[in-house]
């Protein structure tokens, strides 16, 4: 690289402990990760519910341990699973209140999730029932539009994002993230990533790496590099989706994905847009 992209990186999806699923960094280390490389932001996630409460604490511990002065904020946001009842406006706001970012729509609880692993979708958490979007999608809707933040699709199918990224568009919102389509559970193909971005201008988060099971992950990068060809590097976000123990460390598995795309043809300034101008947009900050 011709120079460090990592100073003023943002990330949106990354995995920190505390968690059920055990991460390589706590909360505070990662803060302290991100400080070290001099990145502006960072979006903590979980399949457990907010993450906002803990984004605050991150900032104060922050702000009371640097020597230096740093420009980096975490952010939070919270998933709409079964822990938090599903589909639930009340849930949504109280996040929102206290500062979130990010809506994420059901993950570890979707439909397409059950059926993907060939589970029982009994307890699912539906977004679309009987053709239809659930009512409370538009009270979700609502709120996201009134705190201007972000609407991210999770683990729902293609055939369903479709679907809530209309009606999103529909309801005003202009921060919608396709939430790592290249993701063999979300299996969205590249012709209806294409589809998607022309149609609705919609941004791609593509990830570094995909599990596989068994605790097993499998490099994005190839196809990644891909759908930055096919859909323009205007509308792909490169996040890690990083936190797993089996992969490097997030600061370290952002720097090879960076290096990948270099390394490929992705001029310096397409890259710049896709680890930093897209999500500062998104997140409300200065580029």
């Amino acid at each position: 690289m011709h120079r460090n992209l990592l100073n003023g990186v943002i990330d949106m999806h990354v995995h920190s402990n505390p968690d059920i699923r055990i991460r390589a960094y706590d909360d505070f280390e990662l803060t302290n990760a991100a400080v070290r490389v001099g990145a502006r932001a960072i979006v903590i996630k979980t399949h457990q519910g907010s993450t906002v409460d803990r984004a605050y604490l991150c900032n104060q511990y922050n702000r009371l341990t640097s020597r230096n002065d740093n420009h980096f904020t975490m952010f939070g946001g919270i998933t709409l699973n079964r822990q938090v009842g599903g589909i639930n406006p009340y849930a949504v706001e109280s996040a929102l209140k206290l500062g979130g970012k990010v809506v994420w729509l059901p993950t570890q609880s979707a439909r397409n999730t059950f059926e993907k692993m060939n589970q029982p979708a009994d307890a699912c958490v539906d977004v679309i029932r009987d053709g239809k979007l659930v009512p409370e999608m538009y009270d979700v809707f609502q709120l996201i539009k009134d705190f201007d933040v972000v609407l991210g699709t999770a683990h729902i199918s293609p055939q369903e994002c479709f679907r809530v990224v209309e009606a999103a568009k529909n309801a005003g919102i202009h921060k919608i993230v396709v939430t790592h389509p290249e993701w063999w559970l979300v299996g969205m193909s590249l012709e209806d990533q294409i589809r998607i971005v022309n149609d609705y201008g919609v941004i791609l988060e593509h990830c570094y790496a995909q599990p596989m099971g068994g605790g097993k992950y499998k490099s994005n990068l190839p196809m990644n590099l891909e759908a930055i060809k096919a859909c323009g590097y205007k509308n792909v976000m490169v996040c890690t989706d990083g936190g797993q123990v089996e992969n490097p460390h997030w600061e370290d598995a952002l720097s090879q994905y960076i290096q990948y795309l270099s390394d490929h043809g992705i001029p310096e300034h397409e890259i710049f847009h896709m680890t930093h101008t897209i999500q500062a947009g998104l997140l409300g900050l200065d580029s």
